[in-house]
């Protein structure tokens, strides 16, 4: 009995804690669940949205690039890209056999075939894989039709970078490319596959605005990461538009009138320095960097003697030869070694110790003064006066109008150019200046190098009062201004820019001037300027002796540059111009037409507005006259 008893007791104490025991349990799971469900159940189901919910990056479409009058010089079109699934098209032979089909309606080499099926093998069997891209309406409606024999094969449709004038302008805008490991800088756009940036030009500067921002795509996937479908797509914010001041049109008759010589050609508003026109010629198709080069096409451009890759505007350095006469003219007249009505005699040629330097013009010019010296281009007079000067005041002169300086402009890439000094050649070179090249410098020749942008700019400021305008490309960003600055006055006086002008004005329209035969004949579009020619070869003693070879009867490296710089009109200047033609010969002969038709064809187009009716402050006892080329020089214009 008492055995029964104990037995019903133990076993009742032992239900009771099992009881207990479940009840504990139970509690604790209920306490858990609380915990998970209500406590963190926001964090949890964002874990799990995390593992079911993908959130993919757009890239947004590409800011366009205009030109002053809002037309085009860089957009986007359509893309139609072929893209391969690797799992569809077991049913139908592999990837290898549907690609070997593809090939049949559109172009698609062995390497791109390779390539395919080399990501095959990196990606999972879902994922789609580049085939090729660009593809023309006609091609895609090809594979639409034959799309029941190309298992796997889908259209996809994109942006495309493009640039709708070809190769003009190519060396301004520059081009788009595939972001490279160097590229990456912590911008997740950048790893986009087949993103691309700017790589030279104007892509290149402005390409964090022109970028834009990314968009959004949320996707659900499964637990293989395969996509089942978006559940919400938020689009990028596009880039910006930049209008520059380039006018497309005069770019093309420029690059026209150039044809197949190897050139460059700027021209500016002489008051504002807005660069409406900047040619280097042979140019580039930048289409053919955004949509893949071929071998050949790569080939003819690096191989080509006239360096169609180079902006010879910004990067080409020259001797300026006689174009750089104005600035050693200025510097003599204001160091005051010189009056302009003083004349030396020029026979033709000029010795200095044991060394003989030479008149382009063998039997010399006879008396020269300043005007006639400038006006028929006499070697000696600045010979002369260079000798007088010295190297350092002539370099000095030369920085006030922008040569030898840094180009602050919005290209990358500018060069200097040289203007040598005596520390210069010490620093440089290691040896000290002598005498002899001073002449040379006298005459842009020597260890004088200058571009055709600053020739231009050199130009303005020669005749727009004076003032030190800067060049710049960029009109607007986002419809804001891009520039906005007063030029500094330079320290030069307006009767010695006054004289320097009135003989560029001579220059082509004097019966003696070396550029006559490119005088503009309508009186109201008159041009200034100054021929140049560059020498390449060193002639020898004996070579002047018996007879200089001309340049026709030279191989294409070996003839002189050809150079003209100039403005318009003379009554009251508004554009400046510059021409470099490599191994072009004679300025007078190869590049004053060019600039002529340029300067004919700027003023024809109006592209700028007339200034007001104003004239420049000037010495009281100089008055500019009314044909003066300095009237409404000082006045800061404003462009259309």
């Amino acid at each position: 009995m008492n055995r029964d008893t104990d037995r019903a007791k133990l076993f009742g104490r032992r239900a009771a804690f099992l009881g207990v025991a479940k009840l504990a349990l139970l509690g604790g799971l209920a306490g858990r669940m609380y915990y998970l469900q209500i406590i963190e159940g926001s964090r949890y189901a964002t874990l799990a949205d995390e593992n079911r919910i993908n959130i993919r990056l757009l890239p947004p479409p590409r800011g366009r690039i205009l030109d002053r009058f809002g037309k085009p010089l860089a957009d986007n079109e359509i893309n139609y890209r072929v893209l391969i699934v690797a799992e569809d098209t077991e049913k139908a032979g592999g990837m290898k056999a549907t690609l070997e089909r593809l090939s049949q309606i559109v172009d698609i080499s062995q390497k791109d075939i390779q390539r395919v099926l080399r990501d095959a093998r990196r990606r999972r069997s879902f994922v789609p894989i580049k085939v090729v891209e660009n593809l023309t309406w006609e091609e895609v409606a090809s594979i639409q039709v034959n799309s029941p024999d190309l298992p796997g094969i889908d259209i996809d449709v994109g942006q495309s970078r493009n640039y709708p004038n070809g190769e003009t302008l190519a060396h301004v805008l520059g081009y788009v490319a595939q972001v490279s490991e160097t590229d990456l800088t912590g911008d997740p756009l950048l790893e986009l596959p087949g993103f691309r940036i700017g790589k030279a030009g104007v892509e290149k500067v402005h390409d964090l605005a022109l970028r834009g921002a990314g968009g959004t795509s949320q996707v659900e996937v499964n637990a293989l990461g395969r996509i089942k479908r978006e559940l919400e797509r938020k689009e990028g914010e596009p880039g910006v538009e930049i209008e520059l001041t380039i006018d497309v049109e005069l770019q093309k008759f420029v690059e026209q009138r150039v044809g197949e010589e190897s050139a460059a050609v700027v021209v500016l508003d002489i008051h504002t320095g807005e660069i409406l026109a900047m040619s280097s010629q042979p140019g580039f198709d930048p289409n053919a960097f955004n949509k893949g080069l071929t071998t050949t096409y790569w080939r003819s451009l690096v191989n080509n003697e006239k360096s169609p890759l180079i902006n010879k505007a910004l990067v080409g350095q020259y001797p300026p030869g006689s174009t750089f006469k104005m600035v050693v003219a200025l510097a003599a007249l204001e160091a005051g070694i010189i009056a302009p009505d003083q004349t030396i005699f020029c026979n033709g040629v000029t010795e200095l110790g044991n060394a003989r330097f030479h008149c382009w013009k063998k039997w010399g010019h006879g008396h020269m003064d300043m005007h006639e010296a400038i006006e028929q281009s006499c070697d000696i007079y600045f010979y002369e006066i260079a000798k007088r000067l010295g190297i350092d005041r002539i370099a000095e002169m030369s920085r006030r109008f922008g040569l030898g300086e840094p180009v602050d402009i919005d290209l990358p890439g500018a060069r200097s150019g040289v203007i040598p000094t005596r520390d210069w050649k010490a620093a440089t070179i290691g040896q000290p200046w002598q005498k002899g090249e001073t002449l040379i410098a006298g005459i842009g020749q020597g260890y004088v190098l200058t571009t055709p942008l600053q020739l231009a700019v050199m130009t303005a400021r020669l005749v727009n009062g004076g003032m030190a305008v800067q060049p710049h490309l960029t009109r607007n960003i986002g419809g804001k201004p891009a520039h906005a600055y007063e030029p500094a006055r330079i320290d030069v006086s307006p009767r010695s820019l006054k004289l320097v002008a009135d003989a560029m004005a001579a220059v082509v329209n004097s019966p003696k001037g070396t550029a006559k035969s490119s005088k503009i004949e309508d009186e109201t579009m008159k041009m200034g300027g100054k021929t140049g020619t560059a020498q390449v070869r060193r002639i020898s003693k004996s070579e002047r002796d018996t007879r200089v070879l001309k340049n026709e009867e030279l191989e294409w490296r070996e003839r002189d540059h050809a150079l003209f710089v100039g403005y318009a009109p003379v009554g009251a200047p508004r554009y400046a111009v510059s021409v470099v033609v490599e191994h072009g010969g004679s300025g007078s002969a190869a590049a004053a037409p060019i600039a002529r038709d340029v300067l004919e064809e700027v003023q024809r187009r109006s592209i700028l507005p007339p200034l007001p009716p104003k004239t420049v402050a000037r010495d009281n006892d100089q008055p500019a006259g009314e044909d003066s080329p300095l009237q409404s020089a000082s006045l800061t214009g404003r462009s259309l």
